[in-house]
């Protein structure tokens, strides 16, 4: 799913992979909250440290059961993981229960290839990030962009992430809390606030 694609930043690039869950109108969109919630089964067993409904929002910002309890037939789940052995363990499970329902996985394309080969699931389609282009200057500061990035609908603003920053690096805010203030503005939960607080905390030192 391309919104997924434009993470930019090497900084904890192994610790970041989105996983989207994702059916197909007038073929497989029937019963799926039912399937959906399967699915999360198999999610919190794997251990994705965010997950969401567009419809609803993160469970960094509502529990999970109400996010659970909101899913509908129209809603579209989406999250991340931490590792590559995490990536290898969900798609080996949610292979093996057979829902019929789409996944995607982003990320870097070498483990996540390798994590397919692992699970013995082939990829059916892949899709690359050709970058940026144009004026780019008018862009914000690469750490900010490492971040907001994150939420491929660019729903974390520049502002924000700017002044919690600055926040981090003043001692007025921790860069574990600023990354999860951050991670709430994102609705469908593929916000990593595991990298967001490393980012901040490198950036913290440097600035």
């Amino acid at each position: 799913m391309t919104h997924s694609l434009h993470r930019c930043g090497d900084t904890a690039a192994e610790k970041d992979f989105v996983w989207l869950m994702y059916q197909s109108k007038g073929i497989n969109d029937e019963e799926i909250a039912e399937k959906a919630r399967e699915f999360i089964e198999v999610v919190e067993e794997v251990g994705s440290v965010n997950w969401g409904d567009v419809k609803s929002g993160p469970i960094v910002a509502l529990s999970k059961e109400e996010v659970l309890d909101r899913i509908g037939d129209k809603s579209r789940l989406r999250g991340v993981f931490t590792s590559k052995e995490q990536v290898t363990d969900f798609l080996t499970r949610i292979s093996e229960k057979d829902i019929g329902l789409s996944v995607v996985i982003a990320g870097r394309l070498d483990l996540i290839l390798a994590a397919c080969q692992k699970a013995d699931v082939p990829p059916h389609t892949i899709n690359f990030s050709l970058g940026v282009f144009g004026n780019t200057d008018r862009l914000p500061e690469y750490t900010v962009l490492e971040i907001t990035t994150m939420c491929g609908h660019h729903m974390v603003p520049d502002g924000i992430v700017e002044n919690l920053l600055s926040d981090v690096r003043r001692g007025r805010i921790s860069a574990r809390d600023a990354a999860e203030e951050l991670a709430a503005f994102c609705p469908c939960g593929i916000f990593n606030q595991i990298r967001a607080e490393e980012v901040l905390r490198a950036a913290s030192r440097t600035g």
